[in-house]
C-alpha cells in the first residue's frame, strides 16, 4: 500500500518523498512472506524491493508523464545485506491492515544506460535490509540495452542522493550524487 499524492499539484506520487530524496513505500506483509521460522523469508526481501521499484519507476514514472520505464527495464545484479530477521508480527496488524514493512529507495548513480538504485528495508524503526539493484533499460522489441532518456534521468536525478559536500543547484535543490552521461 502506498500513499498517493497529486504529482501535478507539486506532490510525489504514490509513496513519499522525504527531505533527503528518498522515495519512501509502505509494504504490507503476507503470509506466504514467511518461511518455516516465522521470518520473511530471504528471497521475499527481492519481492519487497521489487514492489517498492515497481511503485517508484512504473506508478510515479507515469504519475510525471515519464511511461518508458514500462517499454523495459532489466535487473543486472542485485546486492543484499540481512541485518536482522523480520517476522509477521500478528502483534502489529489489525483486521483491517496487515503488518507492514517501509522501504526507503534512492538513486545512487545515473549513467548512459543503467541505474543503481540503493534500497533500505525498516521493520518498524528498526533498519533490517539494506540492498542494491542495478538496472539497464531494455528495448523490448530489439532485444538490446538502450539509453535513458532526458525525461527518464530527470525523473530519477529528483530521487538522486545528493554527494557528500556537494553544493546546491541553482535552484536551491541539492545536487545528485552521480550523474553521468556516459
Amino acid at each position: 500500500m502506498t500513499e498517493i499524492a497529486d504529482a501535478r499539484a507539486g506532490g510525489d506520487a504514490p509513496g513519499t518523498r522525504v527531505a533527503d530524496h528518498r522515495y519512501v513505500y509502505h509494504c504490507a506483509l503476507r503470509w506466504s512472506d514467511l518461511d518455516a521460522y516465522g521470518h520473511v523469508n530471504n528471497a521475499r526481501f527481492l519481492t519487497l524491493y521489487e514492489e517498492a521499484r515497481v511503485a517508484l519507476m512504473f506508478v510515479g514514472g507515469r504519475a510525471w508523464g515519464v511511461g518508458s520505464f514500462s517499454d523495459g527495464v532489466v535487473i543486472a545484479r542485485h546486492e543484499i545485506d540481512y541485518l536482522r530477521p523480520v517476522d509477521y508480527a500478528l502483534g502489529r496488524a489489525t483486521a483491517e491492515t496487515p503488518p507492514q514493512v517501509r522501504i526507503e529507495m534512492w538513486v545512487e548513480q545515473i549513467r548512459a544506460s543503467r541505474f543503481t538504485i540503493g534500497y533500505e528495508l525498516f521493520d518498524g524503526d528498526v533498519l533490517a535490509s539494506r540492498a542494491r539493484s542495478v538496472l539497464v533499460p531494455f528495448d523490448l522489441e530489439q532485444q538490446r540495452p538502450r539509453r535513458l532518456t532526458g525525461d527518464e534521468r530527470t525523473f530519477l536525478a529528483r530521487y538522486a542522493a545528493p554527494a557528500e559536500g556537494a553544493a546546491d543547484s541553482a535552484a536551491g535543490e541539492p545536487l545528485p550524487a552521480e550523474v553521468r552521461s556516459r
